[in-house]
C-alpha cells in the first residue's frame, strides 16, 4: 500500500543592498546550489542538472539516504526555478523500487518600496510502498511522522537559504569589484619602453 507524504515551504528575504543587483547572481544556478548544499555532496551531471547525496534522513526505525537528480535553471528576470528529475535510495532495493519523489520550488527577486526581496515556494511529495511491519501501522502514524520528516528537510533548506545564499551573494559581489577595479587598473598602466 503506496503512503504519499507532503510539505511546503515558502521563504521571503530581505537583500541588502550591494553594488551588483542580485538578478546578475542568480543567473548563475551552479551558485545557489553550492550555497545550499554541502560541497561534497553534490555532483553536476551538466550545466542544470545536479546530483545531490542527502543527509541520512530516519523514518521511525528506518534509516534512507535518498540522492536525487535536480535540474535547476534561471529565467533571464533572475527568478531561478528547480525540479527533481529522479532520486535513487541506496542501500534498500526494496524501498528503491517501491519510492518516488517529487520536488518543485522557485526563487524569484522583486522590489518593494525601494528594497529587493526574494520570494519562493518549494513542494516535496514523496510516494512510498513501506514494508512490514510499518505497512501494520496506523495510516495517520504513518502519515504525520512522514510529513513531519519532509517538513524538517525543507526546513533545514529554508534555513540554509536565508544565510548562505546571501553569505555567498555577499562574496561574489565582492569578488567581482575586486575583479573590475583590477581590469581597470591593468587598462591604465604605462607601457613600458624596455628598448
Amino acid at each position: 500500500m503506496a503512503t504519499r507524504f507532503t510539505a511546503s515551504q515558502s521563504v521571503e528575504i530581505a537583500v541588502p543592498q550591494q553594488t551588483i543587483p542580485i538578478q546578475h547572481y542568480l543567473r548563475q544556478p551552479q551558485r545557489l546550489v553550492n550555497a545550499l548544499v554541502d560541497q561534497r555532496r553534490i555532483q553536476q551531471l551538466s550545466d542544470e542538472v545536479f546530483r545531490l547525496k542527502m543527509r541520512p534522513l530516519t523514518f521511525m526505525s528506518l534509516s534512507i539516504q535518498p540522492t536525487v537528480d535536480m535540474r535547476v535553471w534561471a529565467e533571464s528576470n533572475g527568478t531561478i526555478y528547480l525540479r527533481s528529475l529522479g532520486c535513487e535510495i541506496l542501500g534498500f532495493e526494496y524501498i528503491n523500487q517501491r519510492f518516488s519523489l517529487n520536488l518543485r520550488g522557485y526563487l524569484s527577486p522583486y522590489q518593494h518600496n525601494g528594497d529587493t526581496r526574494l520570494n519562493g515556494q518549494a513542494d516535496l511529495e514523496v510516494q512510498v510502498d513501506l514494508p512490514p511491519p510499518f505497512s501494520f501501522t496506523p495510516k495517520p502514524i504513518l502519515e504525520t511522522t512522514g510529513n513531519g520528516l519532509l517538513k524538517s528537510v525543507l526546513l533545514t533548506v529554508k534555513q540554509r537559504l536565508t544565510h548562505q545564499l546571501l553569505a555567498d551573494y555577499r562574496q561574489w559581489v565582492i569578488s567581482q569589484t575586486h575583479n573590475q577595479s583590477l581590469n581597470n587598473d591593468g587598462a591604465n598602466l604605462p607601457f613600458l619602453n624596455l628598448e
